[in-house]
């Protein structure tokens, strides 16, 4: 939900650069010379990319230009007025810089040693007990309109009286008129970081965002780039890499020494790092630049050039008195990459250029093309061991009340410098753009969507509740939802009704609950329901809301039972890093199958249940954001664990059977840098006492029982045995392990790119008392059950297909029974 809101901003709002000078770096035969270092002659500096190109701000009073790089003599050119081009060619010279070798071995791999060595006295995370600082970030996105060409298509032509016909491209001419005048979207922040007990929290204190009255949240949350040069694992875009410093970089990372500079009035190495993998997103590239005294980063400049070509600089401050450095400034940096298809990001559609086909010829720029977004937080006010402590620790990030609302006096006191004309007139016209096309209400609805819900009023319609099939209650057909901040924000109201074509039946629900507590998002609710539900399903209170334009594994599902009966729970995340349910229910339980429970010589065709459950959701490594309108996960991390434990309550509102459930679930996933991913899925359930056969576990079978392959094809479940029969194995206690690993897609035509996914799932289990269940034949899985298959993903237009075979203890006799055929549909969001 977050990079779907950060995304969307990029370019909905689609729609001066400052001044600077611009150009490329090469050697004599015109090879691109990679982080030469450009100095003006006021002295401030900056480097070429990895292509040897550079885009350099300068004053009006600047002179000249020197350009440096090791191997080859300096080089100072003169500005000229009104010229933004250069090209710079260096002529190579034979000197070494004999001061900087250290050792027999690559002097730059020796220098990074050092610096691995000495992090844990130059990281103030490290050396430091606590400390303290602001920041003023300012985020756009813009682009340069002198790198636009302005022509005028045939839809703009005309004649100019006898002159044939002049055709100019409107779109481009359009889209450099807007950039020219303003920003295509902006923010700006105001936060305070603290850190303490090895933990950094981030207050906002202030936030503006171009187009929006309320602030959006998951934009404030996404992690552009590492806070820390020194984590282990660098992050670019919510994506993290080997840090090039980190204690195994060498065995991953190519060092060249490239000069030595200096930074701050101290002397620094300049060191060039790239991954050894040849793989284009496989790892970072940049330039450190190591102070030669202490082996600390003095500054950092990190890139990934790929699809998206990103950037992250890192400037820091010298402290002398705790001879350290602090970071001082960071710029975080995307513009457009290469890769063979459209991609559709932040909202729109950008377009890119690969290594295209011998026969395709290379897509014509256009002006979007030169879009670019950028980022940049200076840091003041900078406290060391103050001992200051940290209010509420456990959170990441904590928005105040008051962050949107603050006056032009405040932006005034923490910008660096006053805002720029260009500026104003993107708050202005970006404002009015908003509330003209009611982008802030889109995006809201567009939200809601994702989970599921349509706004209509104060009700929001709940869009799973439409219509659906399964194999008892054929189409059900209904209509349901809950009220929204329209109506009140602390209660609402829920319900919904269905009925099923086939058994003929109205269910219905109906609740609501009372807010206790907004910032921990604690709420009391109440429901009576007369529903049914699938038997020996396994449902964790604490899952999240999943909502699927479709849910096929229900379809051919035949075994329900009715409950009826009320419920009231209390939810809440009052625990750092949790969320938990504490319930009270009451049901007439009525199986609607050929089933009779027997307790101790009493058949039971139906039964009453009185339970008591709690559930709860423990993710320790996840990141959480406070905001006005409650806790929430800002950043998912793995791995993460559910608990829920359940006990009937004897002797209460008429409970017939006395017993107690154990339910756990760890969940874990990796994305690597080729967009390949593991996950994996550890599952059990333990049911101790007297419970009948509705409420036991039936691991999540999904196969028919019909005679050939063909006829059981169907669509594939979430994380279901594909080659289990419905309702061939129950047990009282089980344990389920499912491994997936998914491949980056693979191109066979233009528009058939499937994504290859292999999958492992086991099961084991038993069952105590089996005499207690009378009528349904079945199996237990004291043998275990295994299975494996590929999937096929997304092949066409989201549509997949994939093949699964059973083997082990449990391996039918007919070699055509263990395979089963599913199809797969992944909705695409552009995303």
């Amino acid at each position: 939900m977050k990079l779907f809101c950060f995304l969307t901003l990029f370019f909905t709002l689609t729609l001066q650069a400052q001044i600077q000078i611009n150009g490329i770096v090469t050697d004599s035969n015109n090879k691109p010379l990679p982080f030469a270092t450009l100095t003006t002659s006021e002295s401030n500096n900056a480097i070429t990319d990895v292509d040897g190109k550079f885009i350099f701000k300068i004053s009006s009073s600047t002179t000249s230009l020197t350009i440096s790089y090791v191997g080859f003599q300096t080089k100072t050119i003169a500005l000229i007025n009104n010229k933004t081009f250069y090209s710079i060619a260096l002529s190579q010279q034979t000197d070494d810089l004999k001061e900087v070798v250290v050792s027999n071995e690559n002097p730059a791999l020796t220098i990074i040693r050092k610096v691995i060595a000495n992090k844990a006295t130059n990281d103030p995370q490290k050396k430091l007990n606590n400390f303290e600082y602001k920041t003023y970030n300012k985020l756009i996105v813009t682009a340069n309109p002198d790198s636009i060409d302005g022509r005028i298509d045939t839809t703009a032509a005309y004649k100019d009286l006898n002159k044939k016909i002049i055709n100019i491209d409107s779109s481009d001419y359009k889209f450099k008129e807007i950039v020219s005048k303003q920003h295509l979207f902006q923010t700006e922040k105001v936060s305070q970081y603290q850190f303490g007990d090895h933990k950094l929290k981030e207050t906002v204190l202030g936030t503006k965002i171009a187009g929006f009255k309320q602030p959006i949240y998951e934009v404030l949350a996404f992690n552009l780039q590492s806070i820390s040069i020194y984590d282990s694992k660098y992050e670019l875009f919510e994506t993290k890499y080997e840090n090039p410093i980190s204690k195994n970089a060498p065995s991953n990372y190519n060092y060249k020494l490239l000069d030595t500079v200096s930074i701050k009035g101290r002397d620094a190495y300049m060191i060039y790092f790239k991954n050894k993998s040849k793989h284009r997103t496989s790892g970072l590239e940049g330039v450190l630049y190591i102070d030669k005294e202490n082996f600390a980063v003095a500054k950092a400049v990190m890139r990934i050039k790929g699809v998206l070509d990103i950037s992250g600089i890192h400037e820091f401050e010298y402290i002398p008195k705790e001879k350290i450095w602090f970071q001082s400034n960071t710029t975080f940096k995307i513009v457009k990459g290469k890769n063979d298809d459209d991609i559709r990001i932040l909202g729109g559609t950008i377009q890119f250029d690969g290594d295209v086909e011998e026969n395709f010829e290379p897509r014509k720029k256009v002006a979007s093309d030169f879009t670019y977004l950028l980022s940049e937080s200076n840091s003041f006010d900078i406290r060391v061991n103050t001992g200051t402590p940290i209010k509420n620790p456990s959170l990441y990030i904590e928005i105040k009340d008051d962050a949107a609302k603050k006056p032009e006096s405040f932006w005034e006191a923490y910008r660096k410098e006053n805002i720029d004309l260009k500026s104003q007139k993107t708050y202005l016209l970006l404002d009015s753009l908003s509330i003209r096309n009611r982008i802030e209400k889109r995006l809201g609805i567009g939200r809601k969507i994702i989970n599921g819900f349509y706004p209509i009023g104060p009700v929001d319609l709940d869009l799973k509740k439409i219509i659906s099939y399964n194999n008892y209650e054929g189409f059900r057909i209904g209509v349901g939802g809950i009220t929204n901040d329209r109506l009140s924000k602390n209660f609402r109201l829920e319900g919904y009704t269905a009925y099923g074509t086939k058994d003929g039946v109205f269910k219905y629900s109906v609740g609501g609950g009372v807010l206790l507590d907004k910032y921990t998002n604690t709420w009391f609710n109440g429901y009576y329901t007369d529903d049914v539900r699938e038997i020996a399903s396994t449902v964790f209170s604490v899952d999240k809301r999943v909502f699927k334009i479709y849910d096929p594994r229900p379809i051919n599902i035949s075994t329900f039972y009715e409950y009826i009966g009320w419920r009231a729970n209390v939810q809440t995340k009052f625990i750092p890093k949790t969320e938990a349910v504490l319930e009270l229910s009451r049901n007439y339980i009525e199986p609607k199958f050929d089933y009779l429970f027997n307790l101790n010589g009493k058949l039971y065709s139906n039964y009453i249940m009185t339970t008591a459950m709690l559930s709860i959701v423990w993710a320790p490594f996840s990141n959480y954001m406070q905001t006005p309108t409650g806790r929430t996960e800002s950043d998912k991390k793995f791995p993460r664990f559910t608990f829920q434990y359940t006990q009937s309550l004897p002797n209460v509102f008429d409970n017939d059977f006395t017993f107690s459930k154990i339910d756990f679930k760890a969940e874990y996933e990796k994305q690597y840098l080729n967009r390949q991913k593991t996950s994996l899925l550890l599952q059990a359930g333990y049911a101790m006492g007297d419970v009948p056969i509705t409420h036991l576990y039936n691991t999540s079978p999904n196969n028919l029982t019909k005679e050939t392959v063909v006829q059981r094809i169907t669509f594939a479940g979430r994380n279901a045995f594909e080659t289990m029969y419905f309702n061939e194995f129950f047990s009282s206690q089980y344990l389920m392990f499912q491994i997936k690993h998914g491949f980056d897609r693979i191109r066979i035509m233009k528009k058939v790119r499937p994504s290859l996914v292999l999958v492992t799932r086991m099961a084991w289990g038993s069952m105590e008392n089996p005499e207690q269940h009378v009528g349904p034949d079945y199996k237990t899985l004291d043998k275990g059950y295994f299975e494996s298959g590929i999937e096929l993903n997304r092949i066409f237009k989201g549509f997949g297909l994939g093949g699964f075979y059973r083997y082990g203890p449990n391996q039918l006799l007919k070699f055509e029974d263990n395979i089963a055929v599913k199809i797969s549909y992944v909705l695409d969001l552009g995303l």
